[in-house]
């Protein structure tokens, strides 16, 4: 799966694209990311990319032409263009569903903003599928980029070690929480085990683990089980 990140910021990825999972996936070749820095399509001397918004108004607004640029060049660098995702907070919520969503495609784009958002002709000439990490303001769509690729690559088949891994994940298939896990040693500062996980009877096991995320979701997520 190919993902190419649009923004001011490319070095911010750097040292992302080193780490855990990731980088052996890029090693494996399972995961292409690649880097495009929106300021090489500035138009002026000054390489500016912002502008002042029209009618007024605090801040400044990322400008059509680099963005365009910059998008346009990326989906021409390629033998299929990709979805173009843009990272905005007024956009689709980012959960599980949405991941899920997300790792069927091929390729994705993610257009990364800064200062107090885009152009509106952005949004209606590229038409992005609008993606939100949540209810929170970041400084910019670096971060929420990362957060996309690392969630979607866990579905990209190889990447994981144990293939199951990602089925038993929270928000995984039963769209429940993770029940809980335990390892050695047996007894901690007087925390045992349940005895259940030691008895070696999987149908057992297998029972009280799916009523341990339903009691764990009820309790810690209760807006979950109303979906």
């Amino acid at each position: 799966m190919r993902f190419d990140v649009l923004t001011l910021f490319p070095e911010l990825f750097h040292s992302y694209l080193q780490q855990s999972l990731l980088k052996l996936a890029i090693e494996k070749k399972l995961v292409d990311v690649r880097l495009w820095n929106i300021r090489d399509w500035s138009t002026d001397k000054h390489k500016s990319v912002d502008d002042t918004p029209y009618g007024g108004g605090p801040g400044m607004l990322m400008a059509c032409p680099p963005v365009y640029g910059c998008v346009e060049a990326a989906q021409a660098d390629g033998t299929e263009p990709g979805r173009l995702i843009m990272l905005t907070p007024q956009g689709r919520k980012l959960d599980q569903s949405l991941v899920r969503e997300l790792s069927t495609y091929r390729r994705l784009l993610l257009l990364c903003g800064r200062y107090e958002g885009f152009d509106e002709r952005i949004n209606q000439g590229l038409e992005p599928l609008e993606v939100s990490a949540g209810d929170f303001i970041c400084n910019g769509g670096e971060v929420p980029a990362m957060m996309i690729i690392d969630t979607v690559i866990r579905l990209v088949p190889g990447v994981l070690g144990d293939e199951t891994s990602s089925k038993y994940d929270s928000f995984g298939e039963s769209g429940l929480l993770e029940y809980p896990q335990y390892t050695r040693p047996r007894e901690f500062r007087g925390m045992t085990v349940p005895d259940v996980l030691l008895s070696g009877n999987h149908a057992v096991i297998a029972e009280w683990r799916h009523q341990q995320s339903i009691e764990r979701t009820r309790r810690k997520r209760g807006d979950l089980m109303n979906e």
